[in-house]
């Protein structure tokens, strides 16, 4: 056995070599998935993959290339340069990229927009075939013109039904390397994989410490139980995940909802359940959506508050942060509520995919702007003039809501357009 085998973690020497042994993921590798057929027609497309970690994002591209005839090369953004890309689009040019270079980078949203743009012209000639892996999303990470190149999947993170194959196959190969035979309980192994926050990786690798420690002890120890396995779980994790994997998800919503709902005491609950677990991050760019997804035009300093709170309890960190956050989630959750900023916009954006709205006006293009009437010039810095495309001019996407914000707005504009207009 070679020093690579003996020292590579179990999760790299686990690694799935076909679609059929990759846990979850059934809408994209499964019978019908879509990077399954891809793979099988020899047509790769560039491609994003974006999902949390551990979720088998490597693995996929690993097989797709190996399935293809490419050659595989992997970089990481996180330390990779554009000599790193250069020196991969040269490949093409020697037998090795013969059949074609697949390049897997992973972390995409730590290049910067040069590194990105210096992807494109080598996407666009055909040298090399492009799987970025991201854990965010990729449309506020990914340089658009080479987002509009590549075609993006999401990858969900896995279940623990699904893992559990795995985590038994990882038990069988660790039990036959260690100085005596393990055997592991099923309650041993379901636990670790409704806490593991459907990372499969992670999983592994905390089967993989628990059973070290049994197979350390003599060999009157043979057996790994739930409660040996519950002391490589950080407390910290415990709370966010249940057997499905989904509860941290299920706990945003809740967060999101209580605020929505008005409900301060369940909003500071379901805080605490992700602040629990030792989460900083998810909360605090849920908090920010809420502010002005649900809060919006009815209070829009919300917005400008739940920012200073989010970098108050960022720079903090743990445990102080949980202060700032919790004074966030008190003041959506008691300050009024509107959805009409968005409502509008989602109504605009219909409108636009519906392919409406393509003739922008002729007084409001540059550079002459001929006809326009400038707004400053008149009494309420207002006067009547046609903004929207003639197609959708009487569309009215925004309206005003019921609380007391907007309805003063409201009021404003109306005494605006009656009594303004006037030249100053």
């Amino acid at each position: 056995m070679s020093d690579f085998i003996r020292t590579a973690p179990a999760a790299d020497r686990l690694r799935p070599t076909s679609f059929d042994d990759m846990s979850g993921q059934k809408h994209l590798v499964g019978e019908r998935g879509v990077l399954r057929r891809l793979a099988s027609s020899g047509r790769i497309p560039s491609m994003i993959f974006f999902g949390p970690p551990g979720t088998g994002k490597t693995t996929a591209a690993s097989i797709i290339a190996a399935s293809s005839g490419m050659t595989l090369r992997h970089l990481n953004a996180t330390t990779a340069s554009l000599a790193d890309v250069r020196a991969v689009a040269a490949e093409t040019e020697g037998l090795l990229g013969a059949g074609g270079i697949l390049l897997y980078l992973d972390e995409i949203q730590y290049f910067n927009r040069k590194q990105q743009q210096s992807l494109l012209e080598y996407v666009e000639d055909g040298r090399i075939t492009l799987i970025a892996a991201t854990t965010e999303n990729p449309y506020y990470y990914v340089y658009d013109a080479l987002l509009s190149r590549c075609s993006v999947f999401e990858f969900k993170p896995v279940t623990a039904a699904d893992m559990m194959p795995r985590l038994r196959r990882a038990a069988q190969m660790l039990s036959e390397e260690a100085s005596h035979p393990i055997s592991c309980e099923e309650a041993a192994l379901s636990y670790i994989a409704s806490v593991s926050g459907g990372d499969v990786r992670r999983a592994i690798t905390m089967l993989e410490q628990a059973i070290a420690y049994v197979a350390a002890g003599d060999e009157s120890e043979t057996v790994l139980t739930r409660e040996i396995a519950g002391q490589f779980v950080p407390s910290i994790s415990a709370g966010n995940f249940d057997g499905d994997g989904d509860v941290h998800y299920d706990l945003l919503s809740c967060l999101q909802k209580s605020i929505r709902g008005s409900d301060p005491s369940a909003a500071v609950f379901y805080l605490a359940r992700l602040l629990e677990g030792g989460d900083l991050i998810s909360p605090c760019r849920r908090l920010m959506v809420i502010a002005s997804e649900d809060i919006g035009a009815a209070y829009p300093m919300a917005a400008v508050i739940t920012r200073a709170c989010v970098e108050s309890a960022k720079e903090l960190g743990l445990p102080e942060a949980r202060i700032p956050l919790a004074n966030a989630a008190v003041m959506l959750a008691t300050a009024p509520k509107s959805n009409t900023a968005y409502a509008a916009l989602d109504r605009a954006a219909e409108d636009i995919r519906a392919g409406k709205g393509l003739v922008i006006p002729t007084h409001l293009r540059s550079p002459q702007f001929k006809g326009y009437v400038y707004p400053h010039d008149y009494t309420y810095d207002y006067v009547p003039q046609q903004y929207l495309p003639d197609d959708v001019a009487d569309a009215g996407y925004s309206e005003f809501g019921d609380n007391k914000t907007e309805a003063a707005a409201a009021a404003y504009w109306e005494k605006a357009k009656r009594e303004g207009g006037k030249k100053k």
